[in-house]
């Protein structure tokens, strides 16, 4: 298919990581949203998330205002809001299926199964009918203080601070079962999306870092991102009110890591694939074939020698965890 948008929109998309042809799964978006909040994708937003999903653009060029309005191509980004998505639709007339965000998560973007792009902030506005024309606008609107945002504090009414306060902890493996964690880790997990028997498709992750030639996915990294994948314990102010460290269990926050990931490997002398990232994206964490996590980002160390270990610290209380 050839593309007629402007060149400028191709500059700005291929620094961000698209090629022409690209395509990748998106199964483990889909199955994830359909787990929070019952979002049923449709083919005009597979098509699309199929050749730019994963991508993120700063825009050009990158500056305090293009890197504030960043488009995100990651669905996962409205997570728990399908009402949102919902009631935009109802005014737009169109079901809509999340494809990003803009404003650091305070804009949402949807689109129509006719495959239009919609911008949802507090109104729902139309960007365009064709993706192209819409992909222009957005990368236009990075070169000034454009009309269709304006820079804000990202959303503060995370659903994980709901789900917190409801999360119903229980044995289910039976009432003579060894628990697996703490109750206030099992608290966390369910806040942040994880439940028992938990098992989404690691195609998207694996398929995306793999299309940029950079990381091959190990079995046990492969397992525990069926199990985790995509579980977040967001950022609060102040800090002291979070149960524990922020974290999210992300592996494409690596997308652009490679020679972190490649150096902090040798340190640690085995092969390290991305998991996700921890203290405001300050850290990265790691697994090796043998399940062990490490962090780090100018140097390394261990974590915890398993996963379940490993699941345990990350949340364990503000000032628990080195």
């Amino acid at each position: 298919m050839r593309r007629r948008w402007m060149s400028r929109t191709e500059q700005v998309l291929r620094r961000a990581g698209w090629r022409p042809g690209r395509s990748v799964p998106t199964a483990t978006w889909e199955s994830i949203l359909h787990d929070r909040g019952s979002f049923v994708a449709h083919d005009a937003a597979r098509r699309f998330l199929s050749e730019f999903g994963g991508l993120v653009t700063y825009g050009w060029p990158a500056d305090s205002i293009t890197t504030s309005a960043a488009i995100r191509f990651d669905p996962l980004v409205a997570e728990w809001q399908h009402e949102r998505l919902a009631e935009a639709g109802r005014d737009a007339g169109a079901r809509l299926y999340p494809v990003g965000a803009s404003d650091e998560g305070v804009g949402l973007l949807g689109m129509s199964e006719a495959g239009a792009l919609h911008l949802v902030r507090d109104r729902v506005k139309l960007l365009a009918s064709t993706t192209d024309r819409a992909l222009d606008r957005l990368v236009d609107a990075h070169r000034y203080r454009s009309h269709l945002w304006v820079p804000a504090e990202p959303r503060s009414d995370h659903a994980f601070w709901q789900r917190l306060d409801t999360a119903v902890t229980g044995p289910e493996a039976g009432p003579d079962a060894k628990p697996r964690w703490s109750g206030e880790t099992e608290r966390l997990l369910r806040a942040g999306g994880w439940f028992p028997d938990r098992s989404v498709p690691t195609d998207t992750w694996e398929g995306i870092l793999l299309e940029i030639g950079q990381f091959e996915m190990p079995e046990s990294a492969r397992r525990f991102l069926a199990e985790f994948g995509a579980v977040t314990v967001p950022y609060r102010s102040p800090r002291t009110s979070m149960p524990c460290p922020e974290f999210s269990l992300d592996p494409l926050l690596a997308f652009w890591d490679a020679e972190i990931i490649e150096d902090l490997s040798e340190q640690a002398g085995v092969t390290l694939y991305p998991i996700g990232m921890r203290d405001r994206r300050n850290r990265h964490l790691l697994m090796a074939e043998d399940g062990a996590v490490y962090e780090g980002m100018d140097s390394v160390w261990l974590l915890a020698p398993t996963p379940d270990q490993a699941v345990e610290r990350l949340t364990g209380g503000v000032g628990s965890v080195a």
